[in-house]
Order: structure tokens, then C-alpha cells, then sequence
């Protein structure tokens, strides 16, 4: 049995540096249609968490 951390810790390192060397900064256009696929996601699941609070709560004040 093995106790020693480092070689996951070096696997860990190269791997992690190896994805950011394939990595880009996205530009402004390419950011802002992502934050507005995130938002209309985060909206679209807070309409269904509210509907779904309010036909649970309608059920249980009947």
C-alpha cells in the first residue's frame, strides 16, 4: 500500500497545467452570449422553483 501523496500531486500539476496551456481568455462577445445562456438558465429554474412552491403550497392549504 501506497502512502506516499506526491506522485497524485505531480499527476494532478501536470494535468492541470496541461489544460491550461490549451485554455483561452474568451473574448467580450463570445463572454457576454454565455452570461446570457447562464442568466436565462438561473431565470428559467427560479419560474419552475416557484411554480412548483406554489401548486405545493396550494396543495397543502386545501
Amino acid at each position: 500500500m501506497n502512502l506516499n501523496p506526491l506522485p497524485k500531486i505531480r499527476q494532478f500539476w501536470d494535468d492541470a497545467g496541461r489544460i491550461l496551456s490549451i485554455s483561452y481568455k474568451p473574448g467580450m462577445n463570445e463572454f457576454k452570449r454565455t452570461l446570457k445562456i447562464v442568466l436565462l438558465g438561473t431565470i428559467a429554474l427560479g419560474v419552475v422553483g416557484y411554480i412548483i412552491y406554489l401548486v405545493v403550497e396550494a396543495a397543502i392549504n386545501l
